[in-house]
C-alpha cells in the first residue's frame, strides 16, 4: 500500500524485464516467497534483507538480467519510501508529542471514563473508520497507533482485541469506501456513478468492519496474546508535567491531517478542474505530506506548548521520536522493493492473461483479477486499478446499481490475504511487535475476512437491487 501517484504508475503498463513463460514466473514467484520466509522464521534473519536477498532470487528464478533486478527493487525500495516514509516520519513526531505531552493520555483517560471493557472495541472501530475514510492506510496506522497501544496497556485488553479493530475500520475504508483513492480509481475506470457506489459501499463497510473487527478481535486474542511493545510504547508523562493539553484541542490536531485530506477530497469530487484556484490550493494542503506536516507545527504548539515544553524540550521530543522507526522504514522500504521486482518480471500480466477467459459471474470475475493481482504484487491499489481496468468493458449493459458493485467486488478483492510482499503486513508486524506466523494468523486471516464477507455482501446485494 502506498501513495496513489507512485501505485499508479507501478500499475502502468510496461514491458517485463524478462521473457520467462508463465510456468517459470508461477515458479519464480513461489521461490522468493520461499525464500523470504524461510531466512526470516528459520534463520531469524532480518525482514530487510530477507526481503532484499529474497528479490533478487525471485529475478534470477524468473530468467531476469540481474542488473534490472536490482534496478526494480531500489526503485520500488525509494519510491515506497518517498511516497510513505517521510508519512512515517511525520507520524511518528505526531505521535511522540502527543505522548510526552500528556496528550495521549487524555485521549485514553477519557475514551476510557466513557467507554466499557466490552464496547471498546466497538469504540475503536467506529474511530478507525471515521479517520481512516479520507486517509491512506498508512498515514491511518502511524495515528491511531500510539492510542491503540495506550488503550490497550492502560485499560488491561489484549492487543490484538484493540488493535485489530483499529486494523479493520482503516483497511475497510482504503479498499471499499470512495472518497478513498482506490475505490475512486475504480470508479472512473469503470464509469461507475459516485454517489451509488459510496451509498453501497458504506452499506457494505459497516457490516464487513463489525465482522472483521470487533467480532475476529476475540478469536485474534485467543490465537495471538502478545503485549505492547515498549520500544514504541509512548509512556505516561512524569509526575513532574504540570499540565496537559486538554481533550478537545487534542483531539482537534489529531484529526487536523484527517480534516485536510478529506477537504481535499470532497473539492475533487464537486469542483473536478485543476485549472480551478479552489482545487489546486486544496491540493496542496489536503495532500498527506503538507496535512501532517501541519499537525506536526500545529502540535508543536497545542500539545507541547500547551504543556510547558521549551525549545529544547520539543527538539529532543523530535529526535526521539525518529530513532525506533529506522528499522520500520527499511522494512516497508524492502517490501516495496520486492513488490516492485514482482510487477516488473510481468506477474500482474500473467495473471490478466490467466483470467481474460475465465466464465463466471462478472462480480465474481472481478473480485478473483482483484485477489489474483493482489496475491501477486502485494498491492490493493494495483490490484484494485488493474481489475477495473480489465472487468471495465462488463459494466456497459449493467445498471447503476450493478456498475457500483463491480466497482465494490474489485475493492473487496483488492485486500484479500495480505502477506510478505505486502508493505502494509510489514508495517502492521513491526508496529504491534509480532512474529511473521503471529501477522499470518491476525492480520493477513482479517484482510481475508473483510474481502470474503465483503464480496458475500456484494453478491447478496446483487439479489436484491
Amino acid at each position: 500500500m502506498s501513495t496513489l501517484s507512485v501505485e499508479m504508475l507501478a500499475a502502468a503498463p510496461a514491458e517485463p524485464i524478462t521473457s520467462a513463460g508463465h510456468a517459470q514466473l508461477g515458479i519464480a514467484v513461489l521461490a522468493g516467497i520461499a525464500v523470504i520466509v524461510l531466512l526470516i522464521t528459520r534463520l531469524r534473519l532480518h525482514a530487510f534483507l530477507a526481503l532484499t536477498i529474497g528479490s533478487l532470487a525471485l529475478g534470477a528464478a524468473a530468467g531476469a538480467p540481474l542488473d534490472k533486478v536490482i534496478a526494480s527493487f531500489s526503485a520500488g525500495l525509494g519510491s515506497t519510501v518517498a511516497g510513505v516514509g517521510v508519512l512515517i516520519a511525520l507520524g511518528a513526531i505526531l505521535g511522540k508529542l502527543l505522548a510526552d505531552s500528556g496528550g495521549a493520555d487524555q485521549i485514553v483517560d477519557t475514551i476510557l471514563a466513557k467507554a466499557g471493557t466490552r464496547s471498546m472495541p466497538w469504540a475503536v472501530v467506529l474511530i478507525a473508520g471515521v479517520i481512516g475514510l479520507p486517509l491512506f492506510f498508512e498515514v491511518g496506522i502511524v495515528l491511531l497507533i500510539p492510542v491503540v497501544l495506550l488503550v490497550a496497556k492502560r485499560g488491561g485488553f489484549s492487543l490484538m482485541r484493540i488493535g485489530i479493530p483499529a486494523l479493520a475500520g482503516l483497511s475497510v475504508m482504503h479498499g471499499m469506501v470512495p472518497p478513498h483513492p482506490g475505490p475512486l480509481a475504480a470508479i472512473d475506470a469503470i464509469g461507475a456513478d459516485l454517489g451509488v457506489t459510496l451509498a453501497l459501499g458504506v452499506l457494505i463497510a459497516v457490516p464487513t468492519a463489525v465482522i472483521a473487527g470487533p467480532l475476529f478481535s476475540r478469536l485474534a486474542a485467543r490465537w495471538v496474546d502478545v503485549a505492547p511493545p515498549e520500544k514504541l510504547m509512548p509512556q505516561r508523562p512524569s509526575e513532574d508535567l504540570e499540565r496537559r493539553p486538554g481533550f478537545g484541542v487534542t483531539v482537534a490536531t489529531v484529526l487536523l491531517p484527517v480534516v485536510l485530506m478529506l477537504v481535499k477530497a470532497l473539492v475533487d469530487v464537486v469542483v473536478d478542474d485543476p485549472k480551478q484556484h479552489v482545487q489546486r490550493v486544496a491540493d496542496v494542503i489536503g495532500s498527506p505530506l503538507i496535512a501532517l506536516l501541519a499537525a506536526v507545527l500545529v502540535g508543536m504548539v497545542t500539545l507541547g506548548r500547551a504543556a510547558g515544553f521549551g525549545r529544547d524540550r520539543l527538539a529532543s521530543t523530535v529526535e526521539k521520536s525518529l530513532a525506533p522507526i529506522a528499522g520500520i522504514l527499511l522494512i516497508v522500504g524492502a517490501g516495496g522493493g520486492f513488490k516492485q521486482t514482482l510487477i516488473d518480471v510481468g506477474v500482474g500480466r500473467m495473471i490478466l492473461d490467466f483470467s481474460k477467459d475465465w466464465s463466471v459471474s462478472a462480480l465474481l470475475l472481478a473480485w478473483l483479477i482483484a485477489v489474483g493481482i493482489r496475491l501477486a504484487t502485494g498491492s490493493a491499489t494495483v490490484a484494485t486499478i488493474s481489475a477495473a481496468g480489465l472487468v471495465a468493458p462488463l459494466a456497459a449493459d449493467m445498471s447503476t446499481t450493478h456498475t457500483a458493485l463491480l466497482v465494490l467486488s474489485v475493492g473487496a478483492g483488492s485486500v484479500f490475504f495480505s502477506h510478505v510482499n505486502d508493505a502494509g503486513f510489514w508495517m502492521v508486524k513491526e508496529y504491534f511487535g509480532l512474529e511473521v506466523g503471529q501477522t499470518l494468523k491476525t492480520w493477513s486471516v482479517m484482510e481475508t475476512i473483510i474481502s470474503v464477507v465483503g464480496l458475500g455482501f456484494v453478491m447478496l446485494l446483487s439479489l436484491v437491487i
